[in-house]
């Protein structure tokens, strides 16, 4: 298990990487308006993911910023928001090569944004949950990216395992 996460933390900054390159590239008015995602745009998007993000790793770690609302704006020029997103991905790939089997196998409690009731449970399906959650976002963002430039990057984990040699 403990390969398998640190294969999803290095995805994520590689795809993030893919997609912030990407989101440079379009018009301003095409990076802001609402292409109908579940945030509206790709600038809120990209927004929401790292809002999460910092939420669960204030959860797993107990330090760093953790917004209270999952539509906050962190950050609201593209530049910021990339150097926030690389700056992330830099703490979540850290971190999570700093655990070990009996992290991952120890429970934690965390209050949810949406539902103020405690929620315990093991470290490593809320991993699984982290990393498919932004997955699944970047879906969304890569979408929009397809409906405005045409065209968006392969963000396949199977290009990932075959550039970088891990997984395979």
């Amino acid at each position: 298990m403990l390969d398998h996460f640190r294969m999803f933390a290095g995805y994520n900054a590689w795809a993030n990487r893919r997609l912030y390159e990407a989101a440079a590239a379009l018009p301003e008015a095409d990076y802001r308006a609402d292409h109908g995602a579940f945030f509206g745009s790709l600038h809120r998007t990209l927004n929401h993911i790292l809002v999460g993000d910092r939420i669960w790793m204030r959860r797993f770690t107990g330090a760093g910023e953790a917004p209270n609302r999952l539509d906050a704006i962190l950050h609201d020029d593209l530049a910021g928001l990339t150097e926030a997103r690389f700056a992330e991905d830099r703490r979540i790939v850290d971190w999570v090569d700093g655990l070990d089997a009996a992290r991952l196998a120890a429970t934690f409690t965390y209050v949810p944004v949406t539902r103020p009731e405690p929620v315990t449970q093991p470290l490593a399906p809320a991993l699984a949950h982290f990393f498919n959650h932004q997955t699944h976002h970047r879906g969304q963002a890569h979408v929009i990216l397809t409906r405005t430039a045409g065209r968006a990057p392969n963000l396949d984990l199977i290009l990932f395992q075959r550039e970088t040699g891990i997984g395979m």
